[in-house]
């Protein structure tokens, strides 16, 4: 069977390249999905995402040891659904800082990429609920809207940011990103705004663009230096079938699943493919390397009382947030749980925003993060800028072993540094008076956490990935350039990779909205229509 595009994964970028493909009804594409259908409550639902990061609708993933953290290894999330991270994540759209793409463009080579050419692709996904300006557009597919049901604390930590010396921030999408203030948030009428449900539902009935759950792209079929088609294999029964492709090849299996698909076809280090039994077909050494990945830290404090959305894990509070969410939608259950947050400098040598804050409106709310008894507020702090590079390898030549995920923490010191001076602000920012009505003591890292080595020993032992892995099929120029910036892959004709793992370089926020802007992005470079789009220049 034979389509112009074949889509290997039903991912947040995948799905906006599916929608916006399928526009041209003489364009026959299909979009493959490892993974099922995004039905059920929990999808929906905004805080369903407290489920999500402890193994609903993923691949049950985790990192090698990590040498810089005492050999730590650490869950590692990776969406295995329809809309892929956009249907498990907490909802935040926040895209950074507006010299990150510039550094895309000046420091690696890829024209076309400054923030003042995204700005538009970011705008013409967004159907904003709040603002209408040069920063935000109102028709696009993508719900985003501010949070529904905060709590007071919430706005006791914004005082108690503003207490530590930030100013207030009403659009971390706007002018500038620093601040402390409420997340703008992926939902719509109450329910999550995914890429599938914004892209890829409404044109479902399109008879030019196909769709197949539950099948996993295997290998890219190389000819004569062309990508021509993909090899499938179906999860409920592991049969094989091979798919041709007319036209392009368009990879968007997602930050590990990219580079795994590359190498598993025999495209990346010629010496590495051959060392796990895979014929090389293209010596390519940037496949699978310049992985990095926002680390999270973390604070949790008591709290004083039932102010926070712990106390819904009672059975009788449980059915009332899901019945007030059922009929209003509204209450608990149409959180994000993460709905307040800031941007702030490690240190006043920062040129711009690298620590990120997020205020989890509850404890253990994600994975390997302890819960308290009697309630409590969760601070995470991120680097934002790290230094660190890591690599995705295969274990074995068997497309069904898991990757070797390696994002290299804390390689360069800088990273813990900052990471540690994020912790300490968290702690400072949880201490300011807006906030002691309803906290009573910090459970962890706890008071007798103090020194930098203490810190370095608390962190090792808790901290987690913030779930942002990017750059393994890196977008440039140089020598470990795996796509230029078309996105199309040095050295093989046919076959783009059109997702976030060609970031050279991770955004100063949450992903998921670059990584819908790449996906955008991609279908008009696909298209070749840029220069007829006058909103787009």
């Amino acid at each position: 069977m034979a389509f112009d595009y074949i889509i290997t994964g039903g991912g947040s970028a995948g799905c906006v390249l599916a929608n916006r493909l399928s526009e041209d009804p003489d364009a026959t594409v299909l979009l493959l999905e490892a993974g099922g259908e995004d039905k059920g409550l929990l999808f929906s639902m905004p805080a369903g995402f407290a489920k999500m990061t402890k193994g609903v609708a993923s691949w049950g993933w985790s990192t090698v040891p990590q040498k810089h953290m005492q050999d730590r290894v650490l869950w590692y999330t990776q969406a295995k659904v329809l809309g892929g991270g956009s249907s498990i994540n907490a909802q935040i759209y926040t895209r950074g800082n507006s010299a990150d793409y510039d550094a895309w463009e000046e420091d690696h080579g890829c024209t076309g990429w400054n923030y003042r050419t995204l700005l538009p692709y970011f705008r013409r996904a967004e159907r904003n609920q709040r603002f209408v300006n040069e920063f935000h557009g109102i028709d696009g597919p993508l719900g985003v809207s501010m949070p529904l049901a905060p709590l007071p604390v919430a706005d006791a930590f914004i005082k108690a940011a503003q207490q530590f010396g930030m100013p207030y921030n009403p659009d971390f999408n706007g002018a500038r990103p620093e601040g402390a203030g409420y997340y703008q948030l992926t939902q719509l009428d109450g329910k999550r705004s995914s890429t599938a449900s914004a892209y890829l539902h409404p044109v479902r009935t399109r008879k030019n663009l196909t769709l197949r759950t539950g099948v996993t792209a295997s290998r890219i079929i190389v000819e004569n230096h062309r990508a021509v088609g993909v090899e499938i294999r179906s999860s409920a029964n592991g049969t094989m079938e091979t798919l041709r492709a007319e036209r392009e090849v368009l990879v968007t299996s997602g930050a590990i699943g990219s580079p795994k698909l590359l190498l598993q076809s025999g495209i990346g280090p010629a010496g590495e493919l051959r060392a796990v039994g895979v014929p090389p077909l293209h010596d390519l050494p940037g496949v699978g390397r310049n992985l990095h990945d926002h680390l999270d830290l973390f604070v949790i404090m008591a709290c004083s009382g039932p102010h926070s959305y712990d106390s819904y894990a009672k059975p009788h509070r449980a059915l009332w947030a899901g019945l007030q969410y059922l009929l209003f939608k509204q209450g608990p259950a149409a959180s994000s749980l993460f709905e307040t947050g800031a941007f702030w400098y490690a240190d006043d040598s920062s040129r711009m925003p690298d620590l990120q804050f997020h205020f989890g409106l509850g404890s253990g709310i994600e994975a390997g993060v302890a819960k308290m008894p009697s309630g409590g507020i969760t601070l995470n702090a991120a680097y934002m800028r790290p230094k660190s590079r890591g690599t995705v390898k295969l274990k074995s030549a068997n497309p069904s072993d898991h990757p070797l995920i390696d994002p290299n923490y804390w390689q360069d010191s800088i990273d813990l540094k900052n990471g540690i001076r994020g912790l300490r602000m968290a702690r400072d920012i949880l201490r300011q008076p807006a906030l002691k009505p309803f906290l009573a003591e910090e459970a962890l890292p706890g008071s007798a956490v103090q020194t930098d080595k203490d810190f370095f020993e608390y962190c090792c032992r808790n901290a987690k990935t913030q779930h942002h892995p990017v750059g393994g099929c890196k977008m440039g120029i140089d020598e470990l350039a795996v796509v230029d910036p078309l996105l199309r892959v040095h050295g093989v004709d046919g076959l783009r990779v059109c997702d976030s793992s060609i970031m050279p370089q991770i955004n100063s926020s949450n992903t998921n909205a670059a990584t819908i802007m790449i996906g955008e992005k991609a279908a008009d470079l696909i298209r070749g229509n840029r220069a007829s789009r006058p909103d787009l220049h």
